[in-house]
């Protein structure tokens, strides 16, 4: 494995790619001020662009700064900005393991963006930085979520019970994931 942090990766319909101080503004409007979209997540509502700005901030330091740092914008190129992000929310160096997190907006609920945005992600940590596992986790409540784990090609692994907490309260997680081997047997299948 070697960290070669957030790069740009291009899709049918998307540009992943890292985070400008410029798109705060679409970050707030899109999906980071909607009640609706972060119901599910970790991270509160943003009240203000001005929150969203500091943020955005921080992920544009990191990424110039850090090469274990994975935060894409996913920007849809009919629009010409980001709808979304996805992340490694954790990393464990130690077993070459990541746990990715995402999150787009209401508008583009249904599409098919984030399976697309997440298979480009997966293949990217398995094909180019050489990771052995990519899991996710999602408040069972949640199960759109869910459905884009597996569509991702991840097995289920178990459900914490009462194991996490996110703005609609406790919840169980249902963990997935998918190993190196179990991708490249995938895609030499396809």
């Amino acid at each position: 494995m070697q960290h070669i942090g957030t790069q740009t990766i291009e899709t049918e319909r998307l540009i992943l790619r890292p985070f400008r101080a410029e798109d705060a503004p679409a970050m707030f409007r899109n999906w980071a001020s909607d009640p609706a979209v972060t119901e599910y997540v970790t991270w509160k509502t943003h009240a203000c662009v001005e929150e969203t700005v500091g943020i955005v901030e921080s992920w544009v330091r990191r990424t110039a700064e850090d090469p274990g740092f994975y935060q894409w914008a996913i920007e849809l190129k009919s629009l010409g900005e980001p709808i979304g992000s996805i992340a490694v929310a954790h990393l464990n160096t130690g077993a070459e393991s990541a746990e990715l997190g995402w999150c787009i907006g209401r508008a583009w609920w249904g599409q098919g963006i984030m399976p697309e945005a997440g298979a480009a992600v997966v293949a990217f940590l398995f094909e180019r930085a050489g990771f052995r596992r990519v899991a996710a986790r999602y408040d069972t409540r949640n199960i759109k979520s869910g459905r884009v784990m597996q569509k991702l090609g991840m097995h289920y692994e178990g459900t914490l019970r009462q194991a996490g907490r996110c703005n609609a309260g406790i919840c169980d997680e249902a963990v997935y994931s998918i190993l190196r081997e179990e991708y490249f047997g995938r895609q030499n299948r396809v």
